[in-house]
Order: C-alpha cells, then structure tokens, then sequence
C-alpha cells in the first residue's frame, strides 16, 4: 500500500437518478484529494443516468462505470462496486447526496493518525431541491460496538473504512438497512470508530426514503437483530427496546441547528 498517497475507492450505487448523479459527481471530482476512483454501479436506470454518467467518464479517466443487466436493489449494486475497488480504503455516497470538498483528505489524515480502520463525520441535511435545513447530524467523536447496535451513527454517506485493516467488507444482501449492517460488522472487526466533528458531507431528506416512514424502519431494524445478527426472538426484541430509546431520547441530542450554509 502506498502509505503517502493510497488510493480510495468511492462507491455510489444509481438507480434513476438523472436528477441528482451530475451534482455527486462533481462533489466528488473537487475532493482536495484526488487519488481516488469511483466505481459508479447502475441498478438497470431506465432514465438518462448512463449517458450522464458516460459524459463525466469521457473527461475523467477516474470515473469507472459498471451495469448491472436487471434492477437488483442497493445493496447488490454496492457490492459489486467494493467487489471492483481497487483502493486501500473503500468510501460510500449515494447518487442523490454530496460531499464538501476536504471530506477525504481530514478522513485519511484522521485513519493515518489514529491507526484506525474505520471514520465518518458529521453532515448537513437538505430537501429533495438542495436547500439545506438548517440541520446538522453531529458524529460521535468515538463509536463503539454497543453504541452502534443500539441505533445506527453513521451516516453511510460520511463512513469510509480502510481495506487493509478490514479486508473487503460488503453489505447483506437485505433490501434497507444493509447500510447499516456493514457498519456493525466493520465495527466489530475493527474496534471502535472515530467521527469528525465538522460536517463533511451533505445528506438529502427524501419524502419516500425509510427514515420517513417510522413503522416500516422499525421492522427493518428487527430483522437487523433476528436475521443479520442472529440473536434469539427475545434477545431481538430486547435490542428494539434499546434501539427505541436510543432513536427517540438519545439520538436527538446529536441533531443540531445551523446556519444555512455549507461551512
């Protein structure tokens, strides 16, 4: 591994996403760190995603566009992305967020300070147009496995975990919350993860994400404990009730008000 200058593999998985892709992109193009590769995997679009894509890949040699034949949900599509990475670190965005330009830099400085194998940071929230909320979701300065079994801290957007630490870590293949999961596991494997306290990335609120509809993330989050953890009925429904404590009373805390700007 070049320990000076490794290279980070960033993952964004699209699926129609014309709307949003041109704006990730760029965000992640203007990193202050540029030894990247981006492995953009698309889950069967059906709108003008692809070309979109193509035209940034026609400019940027950096940009690696792979198709998957039919739609096959997020979580097979950011596989085949960590499956593809070449990278010493592996870094995630979604197609409809965005990144502010030293993300990766403080990110790598902070793994080659702490020797660890996983980070994240804070973020800035906005609406399905840009406009930013007013609302950021602040990082734990440390993250350990206890915490992140009870409620999920890191915003998938902001984790970024180091290959050579960890090996290749990919998702279950679960239809949400696999985010999560991977998180867990990295965790568990790695010890306790650091958080950046500035926020380095910009999350979008959509109206139909999971976060928005409270009954279906709650069954969601059951099977995180029953199926991917394999813990026992009872010990499911224990978690859920630390999990509703933590997401209700606790979680809340790290939600804090903002000028609307990106500093």
């Amino acid at each position: 591994m070049n320990t000076t200058n490794p290279l980070i593999s960033v993952i964004i998985p699209t699926y129609n996403s014309e709307e949003y892709i041109a704006e990730a992109l760029n965000s992640v193009l203007q990193q202050t760190y540029n030894n990247i590769e981006v492995l953009l995997v698309d889950d069967a679009s059906t709108d003008n995603t692809i070309e979109i894509v193509r035209l940034f890949a026609k400019n940027d040699c950096r940009i690696i566009l792979e198709k998957l034949p039919i739609n096959s949900g997020t979580a097979i599509a950011r596989n085949k992305g960590i499956n593809s990475a070449n990278g010493s670190f592996i870094a995630f965005l979604d197609a409809d967020d965005m990144w502010l330009p030293n993300k990766l830099q403080l990110q790598l400085e902070l793994m080659q300070e702490k020797n660890c194998a996983v980070v994240f940071s804070s973020y800035h929230c906005m609406n399905e147009k840009g406009e930013l909320l007013g609302k950021i979701v602040t990082a734990l300065p440390q993250l350990s496995l206890q915490k992140i079994l009870k409620c999920n801290y890191v915003g998938n957007l902001t984790g970024m975990y180091s290959v050579e630490k960890l090996d290749k870590l990919f998702a279950p293949n679960i239809r949400k919350r696999q985010d999560w999961a991977l998180w867990i596991n990295a965790i568990s494997k790695g010890g306790c993860a650091f958080g950046i306290s500035e926020p380095l990335a910009v999350y979008r609120e959509r109206k139909n994400s999971i976060s928005s509809n409270k009954f279906k993330m709650l069954s969601y989050n059951f099977s995180i404990y029953k199926d991917f953890l394999k813990y026992s009925y009872v010990k499911s429904i224990y978690y859920m009730i630390l999990f509703l404590f933590e997401y209700f009373f606790v979680k809340p805390k790290y939600i804090k008000k903002s000028k609307n700007r990106l500093t």
